[in-house]
Formats: C-alpha cells, structure tokens, sequence
C-alpha cells in the first residue's frame, strides 16, 4: 500500500472554521454523545471538515480537537490512521483502490494498469489537470465483488482493466456512472448463479 500524501507546511492554511450550517450539523452529531464523552465525536467531525474544505488541513484537524476539548495529538491519531481522511489536496474523483489479498488475487494490478495508462498516476498523487487523485487502500470490506475501488463516497466492484478504463473515461467526460458490480450482478449474490438451497421447504422449486 503507498503512503498518503500529507500536504507541506507551504500549502497548509493558516486556520480554519467551521461554516454555520456545517457546524449545526457537527453539534447534532456532538449531542448524541453521553455528557463527558464528547470526544467520541472526532470521526464524524473530522469527515464534516474534510468535507467543506475539500480535503483534511491540519488547521481543521487542530479546530476538531479545540471543538471537543481533546488534545490536538489525540485527533490528529485519528486523522492520520483512517485512510479515508486526506492530508492533502484530492483531485475531483478521488480513487481510493484496494490492494489487499481478494482484490490482488483477482486482479488489482490490472485496475491499477488501467488507472495509470487513463490518468498517468501510480501508485498515489493528483494528475495533472486535477481530475484524478489515487491512493492504494487496505480492505474496503467487498471482497466478495473483488476486485474494486471507492471513488469519492461510492464503491465500483466487478472490475476488470477494460471496465476500469471504460468508467473513467466516462467521469472524465462528466458522464454519468451507477456505483456497485458492473458485471450486472446484483449487490454481492454468486456470479456464477447459486449452487445451494434451489428448492423450497417441501420440494418446491
């Protein structure tokens, strides 16, 4: 898996707040939580800022903490543990691919292949027109429609190289796209048909 990027001290801003509506929506989230365990907000926080500013700046991250009343070192943990959370500048469809064992055994490196021969990324970074950003990911937890990826919020299984290329040929041509297998299969049922329970309770079929 590669390491995500973190963007330098130059490209950092200096602070960051919170908009009104999007701090409305951080203080619901903070209410759910039993008075003195406040804390246990930090996730949910932490995408809400990653969110309006596009990606996670330090300045945020040290914003969430202040908001919770926990040190800076605790939520920045958080921040740097969850791939999900990004350091740096994402590009406008952030390819999140899962290299882990089901995913490479399937074929990973074919979508990977694929990434780079229609972006010009490997392995992590944002292409140059600002279109793409690719991370590498440990289990994104659909192994059963491996080999897949996560653009942005939705997950694209099933896929293959010529597959992989058809879908970002289309996002890059602001088409739209439908999440989920593109082999046609529905959610994660058996591609090759069911092999079990093909009778009813008393012989029906």
């Amino acid at each position: 898996m590669s390491a995500r990027p973190v963007a330098p001290k130059d490209e950092q801003p200096e602070s960051f707040e919170f908009e009104p509506e999007v701090w409305a929506e951080a203080e619901k989230i903070i209410a759910r939580y039993p008075e003195g365990r406040q804390q246990s907000a930090v996730m949910p926080l932490l995408d809400l800022a990653q969110r309006q500013h596009g990606w996670l700046p330090e300045a945020a991250i040290r914003t969430v903490a202040e908001k919770l009343g926990m040190p800076y070192i605790r939520a920045y943990e958080v921040a740097t543990f969850y791939t999900m959370y990004n350091l740096a500048p994402v590009g406008k469809f952030h390819l999140q691919l899962c290299r882990t064992t089901p995913c490479w055994l399937r074929g990973a490196d074919d979508l990977r292949r694929a990434i780079r021969d229609r972006t010009g990324l490997d392995h992590a970074g944002v292409s140059a027109d600002g279109t793409f950003s690719l991370v590498e990911v440990e289990c994104l937890g659909a192994c059963c429609n491996a080999p897949m990826m996560q653009i942005n919020d939705d997950y694209f299984e099933d896929l293959d190289y010529d597959s992989t290329c058809a879908l970002l040929d289309k996002l890059a041509a602001g088409e739209d796209v439908t999440p989920g297998p593109v082999s046609g299969r529905k959610y994660s049922e058996p591609a090759e048909g069911r092999k079990t329970l093909l009778e009813r309770a008393g012989g029906a079929s």
